[in-house]
């Protein structure tokens, strides 16, 4: 089965204070040790809010078939300097399966 996870997070003022290169070398790391023992079981992609919404400024858009490799990323990015140092707060996680309803229908 397929889930959709939403994970709405807030960068704290101490994100915003670094360079851009700085910031720039912090999303390599997320993408090399966070991100990329998953790739090949998770669907991982950013998007910019703070334009949008007051109590997010960024969310990630997940897709997986395999939830126990979602929780091993997780505990990734909870060990990661954006959340252990503080750069970020995760505000909420949603998770969902398209159509679940369908499936429900057919089943047999």
């Amino acid at each position: 089965m397929k889930y959709g996870i939403v994970i709405r997070y807030q960068f704290a003022p101490a994100w915003l204070q670094l360079s851009r290169e700085e910031r720039g070398r912090y999303q390599e790391i997320f993408q090399k040790d966070v991100v990329g023992p998953y790739t090949d079981r998770l669907t991982v992609r950013h998007f910019d809010a703070e334009a949008f919404s007051a109590d997010f400024s960024d969310f990630l858009l997940i897709e997986t078939d395999d939830l126990e490799a979602y929780y091993y990323f997780i505990e990734g990015l909870r060990d990661s300097d954006f959340i252990a140092r503080g750069l970020a707060r995760i505000h909420d996680i949603t998770i969902g399966v398209p159509d679940g309803y369908k499936g429900y229908e057919h089943r047999s």
